[in-house]
């Protein structure tokens, strides 16, 4: 069963991806849209910091270099996700397999991590 911690985890990296996708967004506007946007980025960065410092602590703490690794690489893999979903970015073969050779890493961390 996966642990409060990976959920907190998780949801954190999802956050992350939203953060950096709000970086994309504020680019591309300017007056109370970009403002909306500034809004979401301070939002969702201080929620997914907040949620990868939570995952570290309580029962089950997840190791930082562990913790860290998988909320970078959630963040990653979404952002490339949402940019091309959102910004149209090009999909190609050698970028859906780097993709999903993190998305194996991510999988790796969390199966091979000492749960304490």
């Amino acid at each position: 069963m996966i642990s409060i911690n990976w959920i907190f985890l998780i949801v954190g990296g999802l956050f992350e991806a939203l953060f950096a996708m709000s970086l994309g967004k504020m680019q591309q506007t300017s007056g109370r849209e970009m403002g909306l946007w500034i809004f979401t980025f301070l939002a969702s960065v201080s929620l997914s910091m907040y949620l990868l410092f939570k995952s570290m602590g309580g029962s089950h703490p997840i190791s930082t270099g562990t913790a860290y690794a998988v909320w970078a690489g959630i963040g990653a893999v979404g952002t490339a996700i949402l940019g091309i979903l959102v910004f149209k970015e090009p999909v190609t073969l050698w970028r859906l397999f780097f993709l999903s050779t993190l998305i194996i890493s991510i999988v790796g961390l969390e199966m091979t991590s000492t749960h304490v």
